[in-house]
């Protein structure tokens, strides 16, 4: 078995005086051993300091996302099989420090969900004692695709524009919008999804280098997405400018 060796980042900004370092500690590796496992040990055997995030440990929460090896990937997904013997961790970008590895995607995915209205708009009336509409098969895996987001950060950490700047919704937004446009149940127009992703700060900001889709843990169809929303709001720009509708 081969000994790794990790270099972690550690800093703890409740601290006073405390500064950013990077720690190392080397384990030896186990079958099976994920990143997730490995941290584990590390923080049970040699540093109870350790600070990292987990919830479900089989790649559904999404909390234990972070830089390995400068990379965007869920801990617990990660095999040590598949990494050399040097391994980096670093937290996710973007996203508020905590400490050491954990980050507040939480926050950040909160405001995400009101800044895109995510949620079904009718103005049907709820009835509880109504039978459940049926859905079409080929209708309800379109809108499942996008839908199987685990709100991890790690397209938000790959994008360059959401590096740059704080209100660009990233790939996960506007993968949110198009699980509500595929909708049938969603009321809203083209123009209504307009003032939401029709803008710098939605579709039009992103700048097409599409980390996200090569680091989705998921494997969302993010750049399909992507175009599908950005052919959609091209369209409803178009249509509001012949209308005499100021766009910006």
């Amino acid at each position: 078995m081969r000994q790794l060796t990790f270099s972690i980042f550690r800093f703890n900004p409740n601290i006073p005086g405390d500064k950013p370092r990077m720690q190392e500690y080397k384990l030896e590796e186990q079958d099976g051993m994920s990143m997730f496992v490995a941290l584990t040990k590390i923080r049970e055997e040699l540093d109870p300091t350790l600070m990292f995030d987990f919830v479900c440990r089989a790649a559904i929460c999404g909390s234990c996302a972070m830089l390995i090896n400068g990379r965007p990937r869920l801990a617990c997904k990660t095999l040590a099989k598949n990494m050399p013997s040097r391994i980096t961790m670093m937290p996710l970008p973007v996203f508020k420090l905590i400490g050491d590895l954990c980050v507040d995607t939480g926050t950040w995915f909160k405001d995400l969900q009101i800044k895109t209205e995510a949620w079904v708009h009718t103005n049907k009336k709820f009835d509880p004692k109504a039978l459940e509409e049926k859905m079409d098969n080929e209708v309800a895996e379109k809108i499942y695709e996008p839908d199987r987001c685990v709100e991890c950060g790690c397209c938000v950490a790959a994008c360059i524009t959401a590096n740059i700047r704080d209100d660009f919704i990233g790939a996960t937004g506007i993968n949110r919008v198009a699980r509500f446009m595929l909708d049938p149940r969603d009321e809203r127009s083209d123009a209504d999804y307009f003032d939401v992703v029709g803008n710098e700060e939605g579709t039009f900001g992103c700048v097409g280098l599409m980390g996200c889709d090569d680091l989705c843990p998921m494997e969302i169809p993010l750049q399909e997405n992507l175009a599908y929303v950005r052919r959609k709001m091209a369209a409803a720009g178009l249509k509001l400018q012949f209308q005499g509708v100021k766009v910006s």
